[in-house]
């Protein structure tokens, strides 16, 4: 695998000023997918920016890893919600078209 799109969990914690063992919490939670690769652990590009939303919600707001859990479980109930809500607005739409065009 490439690491040119990667960059490594120590570069990230030293760059954000924060401890490996948070970095290593979100993972064991789950919430973060981390790649190794010849002993050295690296951070996927896509996982960058939700490891930067954990690290505030840890730091800035002091939310622990199970509040952040919690958090991220009910932002994605509430995508889920948001697009089927569209889907059947949609529905709707057409539904409420096509019975006017008869």
């Amino acid at each position: 695998m490439k690491t040119d799109m990667l960059i490594t969990v120590v570069e990230f914690c030293n760059i954000h000023k924060i401890e490996i063992s948070f970095v290593r919490s979100l993972q064991q939670s789950g919430l973060i997918k981390l790649t190794t690769i010849e002993e050295s652990t690296y951070f996927k590009a896509d996982q960058l920016l939700l490891a930067e939303k954990y690290i505030r919600f840890y730091y800035d707001f002091n939310i622990n890893i199970e509040g952040i859990e919690t958090i991220t479980h009910l932002l994605q109930q509430i995508a889920t919600l948001q697009n089927e809500t569209m889907l059947l607005r949609n529905r709707l739409q057409l539904y409420e078209t096509n019975h006017i065009e008869k």
